[in-house]
């Protein structure tokens, strides 16, 4: 696994509302905007499904996922992949579950998609478009 660099960091802590990418195991694509997502450590990613009916599915038979970095507020253009793992039990499912429960009570935080960071790519138009960083 990847680590993320503290302008990466920097980058995840700004956004408020993440495209996150899945596919099908056909490679048909999907993609959501989703706002419960953190940056657990420096190469995990911890993302809540509350209603995430099709990405679920989608990542119970390809755990692949991208997740996208950018904004106005934000000095860089990040393509995040990474590899999905799914936990509806557990001291991690725990904590993401307590700490939501604190936040937003309402939302029913089903499962946490622990993403393992694997690849990390420049996303800015230009010469260096689609070059991978980590």
């Amino acid at each position: 696994m990847v680590k993320l660099t503290a302008e990466m960091k920097e980058a995840f802590s700004k956004m408020k509302v993440f495209p996150v990418a899945t596919a099908s195991k056909d490679g048909t694509p999907n993609v959501v905007p989703l706002a419960m997502v953190s940056l657990h450590d420096d190469e995990t990613i911890w993302i809540t499904d509350n209603f995430m009916n099709k990405s679920m599915t989608n990542l119970r038979t390809n755990p692949k996922v991208a997740i996208y970095l950018w904004g106005p507020e934000i000095k860089g253009c990040y393509q995040i992949k990474g590899v999905a793992a799914i936990r509806n039990s557990g001291p991690e499912y725990e904590e993401m579950k307590a700490d939501i429960n604190k936040k937003r009570p309402e939302l029913p935080a089903r499962s946490l998609v622990s993403v393992k960071i694997t690849e990390v790519f420049e996303c800015k138009p230009g010469p260096t478009a689609g070059a991978k960083l980590l």
